[in-house]
This record gives structure tokens, C-alpha cells and sequence, in this order.
């Protein structure tokens, strides 16, 4: 057992091979787009608003449809059934997201520059938990909003569960929201550094069976 896990440490230890870490310094792009380009989109659709109410989420702002103003029109809905007003202030909980996004970059500089294998299995780690962790962030805070209603409002509605992805039809409103451009991003960077992890490891462990037939 302990040949075994001095193998693996050894392992671990060992510095990424070159184009690895080319690979890594690739992966810094899609990461970096996340700056610029929306996270998530929930539209509306309704009989009165046939062409549809639609709101961009970025990692530091969120945006209407037609300039802005659709932002107004939800929050004038949002009014009718007591739930809150979107805004940033209201989505405070992203405002964590610039700065994580920050954390993976300079992480994945460091693993590229200086860093082992044992590095990139920590990043790895560290993204798959932060997409896990964001998402269910992000969904906690839309049952919040949808559940928190003010029994004043002129309109009652029992609490409900906005979608988080995919479609679901709230009274008579048709709600759709998907990932954006900024998601997919975030996905691509993980799924880069899965396959790149996998492939250190399958080598890895080929690597090991070739020294322990030598001996």
C-alpha cells in the first residue's frame, strides 16, 4: 500500500509536461471573456408582451432588453405580485463572481508558470466546486425572490420557483432561462482542465506500470 502512495505523491509532484502548459494558458482566454459577455438570460413571454421581456445577468451588472428598458417593465410586474425589485443590489450575491473569476486566472498562471500536476489537480478542484457552488448560489437566490412576496400586493400568488434552466410557466407568463455566452465559457475552461487532468492521470498510471514491470 505505501509503494503505492509514494507512486502516486511522486506523481503528483512531477512538473506539467509543455504543452499542458500551453493548454493552461489557452484555457486563460475563455476566462477572461467572462468579463465582457452575460452569464444568464431569463425571458418573458405573455399575451400582453407577445414580443417578450428579456434580462442579461453579467458578473457585474444586469441588463434589460430594448436598451434597458425591459428591466423597468419587471420590476413594474414585480411590483403587481409583491416580489422584489431586480436589480444588482438585489443579486448582491454575484458580486463575489469578478473576483472568483480573478482567483482562477491568476490559479491557472501559476500552474502553467511554476505548477505540477498536483497543482492542476487543485484547480480542477477548485473550478468544479466554484461551478457547483455558483449555480446553487444562483438558484437559492431566485426561490428566495420568488417565495419572499409581499402579502399587500395587489396581486396574491402562492411562492413559486423560478426556473433556473429551461422553461416554466408562471400565471400567465412563459419564463425562460438559459445560460449565455459567459457560461459557456466557464464551461469550456473546466471541461479543459478535466480532460487535461484525465489525460496526466491515464499517462500517469501507464507511466507506473511500465517502471514497476522494468523492475
Amino acid at each position: 500500500m505505501k509503494p503505492g502512495l509514494d507512486a502516486f505523491y511522486q506523481f503528483l509532484a512531477q512538473p506539467l509536461r509543455p504543452w499542458s502548459r500551453v493548454a493552461l494558458g489557452l484555457l486563460i482566454v475563455p476566462l477572461l471573456l467572462t468579463f465582457t459577455q452575460p452569464l444568464w438570460r431569463i425571458s418573458m413571454i405573455a399575451p400582453q408582451y407577445p414580443t417578450g421581456l428579456s434580462l442579461d445577468i453579467y458578473t457585474h451588472k444586469v441588463e434589460g432588453g430594448r436598451q434597458g428598458a425591459d428591466v423597468n417593465e419587471i420590476n413594474t410586474l414585480n411590483h403587481y405580485i409583491g416580489m422584489a425589485h431586480i436589480d444588482r443590489a438585489a443579486l448582491s450575491d454575484l458580486d463575489w463572481l469578478p473576483f472568483a473569476f480573478g482567483a482562477l486566472i491568476i490559479l491557472t498562471l501559476r500552474a502553467a508558470a511554476i505548477g505540477n500536476v498536483s497543482s492542476l489537480v487543485d484547480l480542477t478542484v477548485i473550478g468544479i466546486y466554484f461551478s457547483l457552488f455558483s449555480l446553487g448560489r444562483f438558484g437559492y437566490r431566485l426561490w428566495v425572490m420568488g417565495h419572499n412576496l409581499d402579502p399587500r400586493a395587489p396581486v396574491t400568488l402562492p411562492g413559486f420557483m423560478p426556473p433556473v434552466f429551461g422553461t416554466k410557466q408562471i400565471a400567465n407568463f412563459t419564463v425562460t432561462s438559459l445560460p449565455r455566452l459567459a457560461t459557456g465559457f466557464a464551461t469550456l475552461f473546466i471541461a479543459g482542465l478535466v480532460v487535461l487532468l484525465a489525460w496526466h492521470l491515464v499517462t500517469g498510471r501507464r507511466e507506473a506500470l511500465r517502471r514497476a514491470a522494468a523492475m
